[in-house]
């Protein structure tokens, strides 16, 4: 159980080359030649029923005559013949399978259809395939090269994951030109089963990878991806370059691969979600890996630039200003400090111009107080070398300023020849240097990215706030009645009763059937009021002339109800009855209309917007989108990616708005789309907000029938934090203890619950000696993606703190249909019931979504934990592979 179900993919034993071929320029031939003309150290077999020999090697007609077994297969042979050669890889016990041949999903027609049974061949055997229609895979550690590429490539601590075979020979071509060495190279081609989110997973827990680059065409499978991108970048740095950031492009990736893309600013949001870095080109992205490898790190936006020449530090200015880098200001103890190393001329200013005289200590003095400001998160050094410069020598300045700080330093040191010695220098220290500015400013971005997506990453809300409980059932039974209806679009009363359910302020309303009705509507209200034409085949009222605002008199009522029938009954002439509304129109001249919506991504699913509002929407188009669940932390992020946000302040003569109450509606819409999936989209447009609170003037709500799974969530591309599986028990003595799922911030504890283990306990939960956990192990251990694991703590408050007493924990196999458990309880509270407490809500939970099998591993001296399980309805044998462990299972 403990090993990766792609193990043998990535370290196979022995290799066996389906179609190897005499004929020099054939796929299989070149596949062959490469992996016998590389330090792989196993037997690589040629199966060819054509030949009897390759060259020097016996060729086998099929696996059997082998006689040997075989941990991988590489197919190079018509797509026709691969559903055959499966099934022989079945019967041999082959697990993975690496298929180079085309002919697949990638052309739909008849080779989609050969690909679904290829698929159904391999899952039948539990065969993992990597393709069709890729590259191959590449290990420089153990010397495998099974591609058909003229390059192979270096060992080194990159991982990289492509979509396109194409991509990945130029990227060999480009690596080797620079140097450049891999932990693993894989083409996914058509994923048609092994995905981002599988290589992911294992490249996350791969020692040999520090760093992963992918190259994305096409997602499909959001839920997967995520996961995995989740769990990778919790472990390692994950930068990403996507291609078909327009429409053109994303038509030709859809054309390529056979896989649909979500629009461009969906990708972005959910990768920054992910804690990942996104680069525009291949330069980027290995500079971005390169940089993050060396655990460069910042904290914030804020960056210093020092250098010799007034022209360097401006266009490094306004790259900065490109990208929404903050030049920091310089705080009095800085610029006094600076007054005493330079010339009485300096800039006095960030960028600060220590003049093209600099010498090192000049450098260093500047460097130093820059990173004792504590207004200042990194630094940029420039140099230009000039006649009165020493490039190395400055280098050595920097880098011994450096030492002293834990703030990053980048360098940027221009020229190739003078400060070519210097460039070594950095790279031996491991301080990141450049070449120009523009670039050298990327960085520090790309470094403050990655700060701001790693808290977007640690960010665990749940589906429901903590403020009041929404009438779920009431909202959902409006929508079934809409969809019993064959409906899709829901009414202005009925959306409005929507967004009342979940505690949304909404404008009051008035449905009027004629001209005195609508008059008696007005008086009632008070004037002025708006009119707004009311049916539920008309999705925009503006669009048909449906809306009238500023009615002063009773007068104006009546005649502005007549002139909405009129012209709506031009633009829609098919129209038979409707209604008016009579609102209160809003007044207050301190509103400011804002938009807060739901979309249904095709990939991602449900997206929430936020931006500018009003009838000018479309034009403005001031958005930004975040992906549901949201907590404070990420309406208010939502906020302020928006232009907008800079108006919600206090400015000019007008009051700041209250912002809790736009982020409570954000909250309000996050519990929705979570709560209720068959919502399509949602707008609420405008929502006026001013400095007392927030109210819905209009809302549109579009549904539509969802498929109910087993798991409540399975509609959102990242599973909230179960809050429903948090309950209260009290053990027999009188002790409450919470039961709850673990978080992010529940690391200090769970670290504290570990040392406090006696030795014993340690080696029966982790079948070895381990004397502490690693930030590793406890990033894996608290930070989970709740769709396929699950782990339930057992605390207890102890002087107003919580201490952790016991954890129970299972994780999803690979066949995705069964979990392994683990169980361990804090020495002193083992006899009390929290063990059986524990398993026995994790084993609902499990149910719940949908597992079928629950197993785990035990150590046969572990005798109190076999009769636990077996007391809950475990079956305990003996493991033919180890006599030294128990196996427990239970069907769920």
């Amino acid at each position: 159980m403990t090993t990766h179900f792609l193990d043998r993919l990535f370290s196979p034993r022995s290799i066996a080359v389906f179609g190897a071929s005499q004929t020099t320029d054939a796929v299989g031939r070149r596949v062959f030649d490469n992996l016998v003309d590389t330090d792989f150290s196993g037997p690589v077999f040629a199966v060819n029923p054509k030949y009897d020999r390759i060259d020097d090697h016996i060729c086998y007609p099929n696996l059997e005559a082998i006689n040997e077994s075989i941990d991988l297969a590489v197919i190079a042979t018509p797509a026709t013949t691969i559903e055959a050669i499966i099934h022989q890889c079945g019967h041999a016990g082959v697990k993975a399978a690496i298929i180079i041949s085309a002919g697949f999903s990638e052309g739909q027609g008849q080779g989609l259809k050969l690909e679904h049974a290829v698929v159904k061949a391999a899952k039948q055997y539990n065969i993992h395939i990597l393709g069709p229609n890729c590259l191959g895979l590449i290990r420089p550690s153990i010397g495998m090269n099974a591609t058909f590429s003229k390059n192979t490539a270096a060992p080194g601590q990159l991982a990289l994951i492509s979509q396109s075979g194409a991509l990945c020979t130029a990227i060999l071509d480009w690596a080797a030109a620079n140097e450049v060495g891999f932990s693993a190279i894989i083409s996914l081609g058509n994923a048609a089963d092994i995905d981002f989110g599988d290589l992911l997973d294992f490249l996350a827990q791969d020692h040999k990878t520090q760093s992963i680059l992918l190259y994305v065409e096409g997602i499909r499978d959001a839920r997967r991806f995520m996961s995995g991108l989740r769990i990778a970048s919790r472990m390692k740095p994950v930068v990403v370059i996507k291609a078909g950031r327009h429409q053109a492009g994303s038509q030709a990736a859809l054309t390529h691969t056979g896989a649909m893309m979500g629009g461009d600013d969906v990708f972005n949001a959910a990768i920054q979600r992910a804690g990942v870095v996104r680069a525009d080109t291949i330069q980027q992205l290995f500079a971005a890996a390169e940089l993050l490898a060396t655990q460069c790190r910042v904290h914030g936006r804020r960056l210093a630039i020092v250098t010799n020449g007034g022209g360097l530090g401006v266009m490094a200015t306004d790259r900065a200003i490109d990208l929404g880098i903050e030049l920091a200001s310089l705080s009095d103890d800085t610029i006094a400090s600076l007054d005493k190393v330079l010339p009485a001329h300096w800039s006095r200013s960030n960028p600060i111009d220590v003049l093209g005289d600099a010498a090192p200590e000049r450098y260093k003095a500047a460097v130093n107080a820059c990173l004792q400001d504590e207004g200042i998160d990194g630094v940029l050094v420039m140099l230009s070398p000039q006649a009165m410069t020493d490039p190395d020598a400055c280098a050595q300045a920097v880098i011994d300023a450096q030492q002293t700080s834990s703030k990053p330093v980048l360098a940027c040191w221009m020229g190739q020849q003078l400060i070519a010695s210097a460039d070594r220098l950095f790279a031996r220290h491991h301080v990141p240097c450049f070449s120009d500015p523009e670039s050298s400013v990327e960085a520090f971005a790309c470094l403050a990215r990655f700060y701001e997506n790693q808290q977007l990453l640690m960010q665990v809300p749940g589906p429901l706030s903590s403020h009041s409980e929404p009438d779920i059932e009431g909202a959902r039974l409006i929508i079934e009645s809409v969809l019993a209806e064959n409906r899709q679009a829901l009414t202005t009363a009925e959306s409005r009763a929507l967004l009342h359910a979940f505690d949304i302020p909404v404008s009051l309303s008035i449905q009027c059937h004629s001209a005195n009705e609508a008059l008696v509507a007005a008086e009632s209200f008070g004037y002025p009021v708006a009119m707004k034409i009311n049916d539920r085949h008309i999705q925009h009222k503006t669009d048909v002339g449906g809306v009238r605002l500023n009615i002063n008199n009773a007068a104006a009522v009546r005649l502005v109800y007549k002139e909405l029938l009129e012209a709506v009954r031009k633009k829609v002439p098919d129209i038979k009855s409707f209604s008016v509304s009579i609102e209160p129109m809003y007044t207050d001249p301190f509103g400011r209309e804002c938009l807060v919506g739901a979309n249904r991504d095709p990939v991602f699913g449900t997206t929430i917007v936020f931006g500018a509002g009003g009838v000018k929407v479309e034009v403005l188009q001031d958005t930004a989108i975040a992906l549901p669940p949201l907590n404070t932390f990420l309406a208010d992020k939502l906020i302020n990616q928006t232009k907008i946000a800079a108006m919600l302040g206090e400015f000019r003569d007008m009051p700041a708005v209250n912002r809790d109450a736009l982020i409570q509606v954000l909250l309000r819409v996050s519990e929705m789309v979570c709560e209720l999936p068959e919502i399509e989209s949602l707008d609420i447009n405008p929502l006026v907000v001013d400095e007392r609170g927030v109210l819905a003037l209009d809302v549109r709500i579009i549904v539509a029938h969802h498929v109910k799974k087993i798991n409540r969530y399975d509609h959102m591309a990242i599973h909230p934090y179960p809050t429903h599986l948090t309950r209260q028990e009290q053990l027999a003595d009188g002790t409450d203890i919470i039961i709850r799922p673990i978080r992010p911030e529940d690391a200090l504890i769970e670290q504290v619950f570990f040392r406090k283990l006696s030795t014993e306990s340690r080696y029966f939960r982790f079948m070895q000696e381990l004397n502490e956990l690693s930030q590793d192990m406890l990033i894996r251990f608290t930070q989970l993606d709740y769709s396929r694991e699950l782990a339930l703590m057992a605390v207890t408050m102890e002087e107003e703190e919580e201490i952790e007493v016991g954890v129970a924990r299972y994780s999803m196999n690979p066949d995705g249909s069964s979990c392994e458990f683990a169980l361990v309880v804090a020495d002193e509270w083992q006899h009390k019931g929290i063990g059986t407490r524990l398993m026995n809500a994790l084993i609902s939970s499990a149910r719940q979504q949908g597992f079928s099998l629950m197993e785990g591993e035990i150590l046969t001296s572990n005798q109190p934990m076999q009769r636990l399980v077996e007391s809950l309805g475990f079956t305990v044998t003996a493991s033919l592979e180890e006599p030294s462990i128990r196996l427990a299972s239970m069907h769920l």
